[in-house]
C-alpha cells in the first residue's frame, strides 16, 4: 500500500517539478535551428517527449492501481474532476486553439477559420465515438433485458444468472476502457507533436492531471462492477488505459520525425486543432457535466464548490499562459 501511494505521489511531484522548470525557462535554444525554426528532430526534444511518455504511463498506472490498495476520498475525486475539467477547457481554448490559429495564419493567406473548424471536427469525432460506445452499450443492455433471455434466465436459474451478470460486467468494463483510451490516445498526440520542450512539459502537466484522476475514478468504477476485486483484471484494464497516451505520444514523435518544414507545420496545425476539439469535448461532456458520482452524500458535492474548482483550474492555465 505504502509503495503504491509513494509511487503515485512521486509521479505527481516529478510531473509538477518538470512543468514548473519548463515554465521558468523559455530559452529553448537546443530545439531551434539557425533560422529560428524549431528543430522537430532535435535529440533533446525527442528525449523530453520520451520522458513525458514514461511519466504519463507510470503516473497513470500507479493511480489506476491505487484504489485496489487505498481508499481515496470521494470529495477529492469530485473536486479534482472539476478542477481537471477547468484545466482541460483552459488549455484547449487558450493554448491549443491559439497555437493552431497562429500556425494557419503563417501557412496561408486565405482568411478562413481553419483552427476553429478543425476544433469542431475534433469535437464531433469524439462525440461520434461516444455515440458508438453508447449504441453498443444500449444494444447490449437491450439484449440482456429481452423477454426470451429473461425467460431462459428464469428457466435455468442457478446456472445462467451468474453467467449473464458476468457477461454484462465484462462488456461494461470493456466499453468504459475503450472510451477512455480513445480520448487518451489523442491527448498523447498533443504531447508527441509539441514543437518545443516547453510545450511538451505543458502538455504533460495537463494530460497527467486528467489521466491520474480519471485512472483513479475508472478503477473505483471497475471495482464496483467486479465485486470479487480480481487483481489481474484490474491491473490489465489499468495497463491498457495507461499505455494509450504513451502510444499517442509515440505516434506524435513519428509524425515529427517523418515530416519537416512546411509539411510539419501543416501537420502540427491540423493535429493541434483536432486535439483542441477533443479536449473541449472531454472537458465539457465528461469532466464538467458528468464528473464523478459519489456513492454517499458528500458535503462538497454542490454546484458552488464545483464552480470554484473549475475557476481554479482555468485560473492555473491563465497564469501559466503569461510565460507562453
Amino acid at each position: 500500500m505504502a509503495c503504491c501511494k509513494n509511487l503515485l505521489l512521486l509521479s505527481l511531484f516529478l510531473c509538477l517539478a518538470f512543468s514548473s522548470l519548463a515554465y521558468s525557462n523559455n530559452n529553448d535554444n537546443e530545439t531551434e535551428k539557425g533560422n529560428g525554426a524549431p528543430n522537430l528532430r532535435s535529440k533533446s526534444l525527442v528525449l523530453v517527449k520520451i520522458w513525458c511518455l514514461l511519466l504519463v504511463f507510470v503516473g497513470t498506472f500507479a493511480a489506476g492501481m491505487s484504489p485496489y490498495f487505498l481508499r481515496w476520498s470521494e470529495a477529492f475525486l469530485i473536486l479534482g474532476t472539476q478542477f481537471a475539467g477547468g484545466v482541460f477547457l483552459g488549455t484547449a481554448l487558450m493554448h491549443f486553439l491559439k497555437d493552431s490559429d497562429e500556425s494557419f495564419q503563417g501557412l496561408t493567406e486565405k482568411e478562413y477559420p481553419f483552427a476553429y473548424m478543425l476544433a469542431c471536427v475534433g469535437f464531433l469525432i469524439t462525440m461520434l465515438a461516444d455515440c458508438v460506445v453508447s449504441y453498443v452499450y444500449g444494444k447490449q443492455k437491450s439484449s440482456t433485458s429481452d423477454p426470451e433471455v429473461q425467460g431462459k434466465e428464469e428457466a435455468h436459474k442457478g446456472h445462467d444468472t451468474h453467467h449473464i451478470a458476468a457477461v454484462g460486467s465484462f462488456g461494461d468494463t470493456i466499453l468504459l476502457v475503450v472510451a477512455l483510451c480513445f480520448h487518451s490516445f489523442f491527448e498523447g498526440i498533443a504531447i508527441g507533436i509539441a514543437k518545443t520542450k516547453l510545450d511538451a512539459w505543458k502538455a504533460l502537466w495537463t494530460v497527467c492531471l486528467h489521466k491520474i484522476i480519471a485512472a483513479i475514478a475508472m478503477s473505483i468504477a471497475l471495482l464496483r462492477m467486479i465485486p470479487s476485486r480480481p487483481f489481474i483484471s484490474c491491473m490489465a484494464y489499468t495497463f491498457v488505459f495507461a499505455v494509450s497516451s504513451p502510444v499517442g505520444v509515440g505516434v506524435g514523435i513519428i509524425i515529427d520525425a517523418t515530416t519537416q518544414g512546411a509539411t510539419a507545420d501543416w501537420m502540427f496545425a491540423i493535429s493541434i486543432g483536432l486535439a483542441c476539439g477533443v479536449f473541449i469535448f472531454v472537458s465539457v461532456n465528461h469532466l464538467l457535466a458528468k464528473g464523478y458520482t459519489a456513492q454517499n452524500a458528500i458535503s462538497v458535492d454542490k454546484p458552488q464548490y464545483k464552480f470554484l474548482a473549475v475557476v481554479f483550474g482555468i485560473g492555473v492555465i491563465s497564469v501559466a499562459m503569461i510565460w507562453d
